[in-house]
């Protein structure tokens, strides 16, 4: 016998046969006619090698075979088996899910989702996990893979197979110490240049960003003293010297208690930042609440 030879309309023959050992009254049961029965009923004798059911001493209906008898377990567990394959997938319950979610990310997100998104699992979702990595260079095929759940980023240079959502805009401010020996007044072009500067420097090692660009079209330039590599080192670091950075708003608004912040003395353009995800996940029902969660966290409508 091949099983590639079975299918889902034999097997509910097989049980309807099994539970009412008679060929008419299987056949009301399925919906189908007589004629059709006794079709799957041959298709079943030549899978299993065995007349599986024989007419009963009396001429009212059949008996079934030891071979067919030995069956009805299994049969029964395999039917099982398929409707719960098809059946639909269980309403997504964040109280009671241990699901492990993976969200790709740099640190001026992170800085600013991270923390809440956090206390949001641990409140909604007390046994799921989150893990937050750097995005990798093989991130689209991850989330294709199913290996990442969500990828933060720019909105450039996305696949256009990906499904996307804007998150937010973002401008920037300037921030120093308190106490620092500038005093509070508002920062100038001059005064700022003359300043040392901190900057995060994704790649690393780097002593120019785009804040340099912005002064080099305007013919000026700045001190970058300090390159860091991490988001989290920046308040800590200016909170024990005179350095100042200039950084996303939202992340340095975080720490106005320890910091006096400043609208910068140019233009520079805002940080845009999406939410990517591969369509594979579009109607996955946690994936959707992992979502919506972010969208909260960004201030966005979650709908």
């Amino acid at each position: 016998m091949s099983y590639a030879q079975m299918d889902g309309a034999l097997l509910l023959a097989l049980k309807a046969l099994l539970k009412e050992r008679n060929v008419t009254r299987a056949a009301t049961h399925l919906g189908i006619t007589q004629p059709a029965l006794s079709g799957r009923l041959a298709r079943l004798r030549e899978i299993f090698a065995d007349p599986l059911f024989v007419p009963a001493a009396n001429g009212r209906g059949v008996v079934p075979t030891p071979r067919a008898e030995t069956l009805e377990t299994e049969l029964l567990q395999v039917l099982e088996g398929l409707k719960r394959l098809v059946d639909p997938p269980r309403d997504f319950m964040a109280a009671e899910t241990t699901r492990s979610f993976i969200v790709a990310l740099l640190d001026t997100p992170a800085a600013v989702l991270a923390p809440e998104l956090c206390a949001r699992l641990l409140e909604l979702a007390p046994s799921a996990k989150i893990a937050f990595i750097h995005p990798p260079q093989d991130a689209f095929d991850r989330l294709e893979q199913g290996q990442i759940d969500l990828l933060i980023t720019g909105p450039e240079g996305l696949p256009g197979d990906l499904m996307h959502r804007p998150l937010w805009q973002d401008g920037f401010r300037t921030a120093q110490r308190k106490g620092h020996p500038r005093g509070t007044a508002p920062l100038d072009l001059d005064g700022y240049c003359a300043l040392d500067h901190l900057i995060v420097s994704a790649q690393g090692g780097r002593f120019a960003g785009v804040i340099d660009d912005a002064l080099l079209a305007l013919g000026r330039s700045r001190n970058v003293a300090i390159s860091i590599q991490s988001y989290a080192l920046a308040p800590l670091i200016l909170v024990r010297t005179d350095a100042v950075c200039t950084l996303p708003a939202r992340f340095l608004s975080q720490f106005e208690h320890q910091l006096d912040l400043f609208d910068p003395p140019l233009a520079l353009s805002n940080i845009r930042l999406g939410l990517a995800w591969h369509p594979r996940s579009q109607h996955d029902a946690g994936h959707q609440w992992l979502r919506r969660q972010l969208y909260l966290c960004a201030q966005l409508d979650p709908g």
